[in-house]
């Protein structure tokens, strides 16, 4: 009789085993399905802008890689550690993907600053919302050129996340427990704006990109201390993303020119 149980009591182990493995990965198949498609999106949303190329040379630019802006940027610049020289260029193209009649929404030639590291160009504050290919051409003193391109978008929806200030002549923003108080906010033309250092620590304010400061140059104050002010009218309607170059990664802010 043992000898009829023993492998009779296997045999029940061996379906058990068998179903609970089934039973497993059915149940495991939606959660798995479920994952794929999330990475899925997350690759989709990742692969919006294409790899940019950084050519010889090159260091920073602004508007940075990848980034959605409310607004138009004033200018691109593109900083490098090497002399330039002519011809370099800059085009404003919009990527296919977002179409557009117009070819280069960049407006008058493109500009070596006078320290000779940096280029810019004017962009048309008309330009549409959509995604945008910088293509660059880097050339030095030898005629040799490299090229290189990134890409940025404007979507004029985010400004619905400023705090609209516009109509005021004179704007305080605080610098405060580390942050730009307000971080994001919308002005007028000729606006006065003046920061004001609350903290115990030393705070700047620079334009971006960091380490460089030459989107808009005039954005760059000394080290404040506290209670130390900088201020600065704005003339020109734009975007102009800044931060505060001692604290770079977390202290950021922008200010929408209408």
């Amino acid at each position: 009789m043992n000898k009829l149980i023993l492998p009779a009591v296997l045999i029940i182990i061996i379906l058990i085993a068998g179903a609970g493995f089934l039973l497993f990965n059915k149940s495991s198949e939606t959660p798995l399905s479920e994952m794929m498609t999330k990475q899925e999106n997350e690759q989709t949303q990742e692969s919006e802008f294409g790899t940019p190329k950084k050519s010889a040379h090159y260091e920073t630019n602004t508007p940075n890689h990848g980034s959605t802006l409310a607004g138009v940027p004033i200018n691109v610049v593109i900083d490098f550690n090497f002399d330039l020289a002519k011809p370099s260029e800059i085009k404003i193209e919009m990527n296919p993907s977002t179409g557009s009649g117009q070819v280069d929404y960049g407006v008058g030639e493109t500009v070596i600053d006078e320290n000779k590291l940096s280029m810019r160009r004017d962009m048309d504050p008309a330009s549409p919302d959509g995604i945008y290919t910088v293509s660059y051409n880097a050339c030095w003193p030898d005629r040799t050129c490299h090229d290189g391109y990134f890409e940025f978008a404007i979507d004029r929806s985010l400004e619905s996340s400023y705090e609209d200030m516009t109509g005021e002549s004179e704007i305080t923003i605080r610098m405060s427990e580390l942050m730009f108080v307000p971080v994001n906010l919308k002005i007028s033309q000729g606006t006065k704006v003046t920061w004001v250092n609350d903290d115990g620590v030393e705070h700047f304010v620079n334009t971006d990109s960091h380490p460089a400061h030459t989107y808009f140059p005039e954005q760059n104050s000394k080290a404040l201390g506290e209670g130390d002010e900088f201020s600065l009218t704005f003339d020109t309607s734009g975007i102009y993303p800044y931060h505060c170059s001692a604290h770079e990664a977390s202290m950021k802010g922008s200010i929408l020119v209408e």
